[in-house]
């Protein structure tokens, strides 16, 4: 079912979001000196721990690697727990000061692996774990692998090559910065099947182009490449090397403040797309207040 990136037909195929492959099968830095292993946090089966590894440098900069790589890491039901695991994991621990997601192969993220996820006799409880919200949560599983990276108070790196599509290109939406090879192929794809993006570009998309730009790409699902990409604000940077680029970028980050550090990001998700100029500045003075004479304060 999962088929190589070098056909696009194929791509579209792989890269559908969790609805549309539904609705489709109806009809870290330096060597790392910590193994934190594999997330594996309650509702995580074993195969989790072969999905997705998380590795933490001495000077903070977490790595979580995407490691499917015989299934240009699409996302089975391990891997959508196993996704999730890490980034909740990450979201108490106060000594990561940067964190870098990339992907193992030929691909960062090829969507769902719909063949896995759906196959009887698991099918129909597969899609009540993904597609049911907790109670008193703002995301269920199947966006959870996209918006839980917000909610890490360290930056999060998306490094993207090969293909980045679907739902693999919503979790990489999902991070606050991304960094792509030249040739990455990036599409939001289910305007293909007739559905619209579900696993959390409706907050991300928005924060990163104008309307007209999110629905020309929404309606049209078309294919597009990493200098479009830049050119649209989709990614933050191209490199030959991205991972070379994340993390270098990573040691800078995590060399400044870690408290102006999480305190700039809460201000930006909070605040950036926001109408509100009353709420922006107040909260940019409260966070200011709580900066100034603290610990981490370069004088």
């Amino acid at each position: 079912m999962l088929m190589t990136a070098t056909k696009v037909l194929r791509q579209r195929r792989v890269g559908l979001s969790l609805a549309a492959r539904l609705r489709v099968l109806s009809t870290a830095s330096s060597p790392t000196q910590t193994d934190l292993g594999a997330a594996n946090v309650g509702g995580a089966s074993a195969q989790s721990m072969k999905r997705v590894s998380v590795t933490k440098s001495t000077n903070g900069v977490v790595t979580v690697t995407l490691a499917r790589a015989d299934k240009m890491n699409a996302i089975d039901m391990p891997m959508f727990h196993a996704i999730a695991n890490a980034a909740r994991e990450l979201i108490p621990q106060r000594d990561v000061r940067a964190v870098i997601i990339h992907g193992e192969g030929r691909a960062f993220c090829a969507g769902l692996d719909v063949k896995s996820v759906m196959s009887p006799p698991h099918g129909g409880a597969n899609m009540s774990k993904l597609l049911e919200r907790p109670q008193g949560e703002v995301s269920n599983l199947a966006q959870d692998v996209g918006y839980l990276w917000r909610r890490i108070a360290a930056p999060v790196i998306a490094v993207t090559h090969g293909v980045c599509i679907g739902g693999g290109f919503q979790i990489a939406l999902g991070a606050d910065m991304r960094i792509s090879t030249p040739t990455c192929k990036f599409s939001i794809m289910e305007a293909k099947w007739g559905l619209i993006p579900d696993m959390s570009a409706t907050v991300t998309l928005p924060e990163l182009v104008p309307k007209d730009v999110a629905m020309e790409l929404t309606m049209s699902g078309r294919v597009f490449k990493a200098d479009e990409a830049l050119r649209l604000g989709l990614v933050t940077r191209v490199a030959e090397d991205p991972l070379a680029e994340a993390r270098n970028l990573a040691d800078e980050i995590a060399a400044r403040s870690p408290d102006s550090t999480a305190a700039a990001k809460r201000l930006l998700h909070a605040t950036y797309a926001s109408d509100d100029d009353g709420r922006r500045l107040y909260l940019e003075t409260e966070l200011q207040r709580k900066l100034i004479g603290g610990w981490n304060q370069l004088a």
